[in-house]
């Protein structure tokens, strides 16, 4: 069963979402808190992990992000869902960058969350129809300033324009890059690993040289359509 965890501070909602969780066989309410404190709280003295967070962002002592960060350090595998009134760029963008699999909207939001929560889990990313065309159209800008900025740059030492052939990942950097797909820094990877950040950054210029990209968001948008990011890694020789 999954372990979820639901941090809503409007009662209705809150109790909406639980009834939806509890409903269905393969999860498991662990926790459902009003508050950041209380959840932060929480997180830090369970002794269970969290496989699945339920989160607002608008929170009144403060912002779900440090929830979603909170919840993936402790446990790099759990997913996070944001149901949020906020459907902004920034606050889009913001979750993302967090950490988040999916977002979606109050005012969209499915009738039954559970189907959404085992969707998630099978490799799903739940996105509200408007919030999903927000992204595009981010993700399209990303891709038009990376054109620009590496149009002036060369290519990585040992780089191609495209890989030669099927790309192959140790299991290292396989971690490496999930870690980053989710929106760790490096600091944090390194963390994770129990490595130096300089090990990290190794890893990542063996990254970009096997995927021939120059970014972060180049690495994980090539690596997304190859199915790295969907499967376990497979070892080098």
């Amino acid at each position: 069963m999954w372990q979820v965890m639901i941090v809503e501070d409007d009662r209705r909602m809150r109790e909406f979402l639980s009834a939806s969780v509890r409903n269905c066989s393969e999860l498991n309410l662990v926790g459902a808190v009003d508050s950041r404190v209380s959840a932060l709280a929480w997180l830090r003295q369970s002794s269970h992990e969290v496989d699945v967070l339920l989160v607002d962002l608008g929170l009144p002592d403060g912002s779900g992000l440090e929830v979603i960060r909170a919840a993936l350090l402790l446990n790099p595998k759990c997913d996070a869902l944001v149901v949020s009134m906020f459907g902004d760029d920034k606050s889009v963008l913001d979750s993302i960058e967090a950490g988040a699999i999916g977002y979606i909207q109050k005012d969209a939001a499915p009738n039954d969350i559970a189907t959404a929560i085992l969707d998630m889990k099978a490799g799903a990313s739940p996105i509200s129809p408007m919030i999903a065309r927000r992204i595009l159209a981010r993700c399209r800008e990303y891709q038009d300033q990376d054109r620009r900025t590496n149009a002036c740059s060369p290519l990585a030492p040992g780089a191609d324009t495209m890989p030669s052939g099927p790309v192959k990942l140790s299991e290292r950097e396989h971690d490496v890059l999930d870690l980053l797909s989710r929106g760790f820094t490096y600091t944090e990877v390194a963390r994770l690993k129990s490595v130096t950040v300089d090990t990290i950054r190794s890893h990542i210029r063996h990254l970009y040289n096997k995927l021939a990209v120059h970014s972060r968001a180049e690495a994980v948008f090539e690596a997304s359509k190859m199915g790295l990011l969907n499967k376990q890694a497979t070892p080098t020789p």
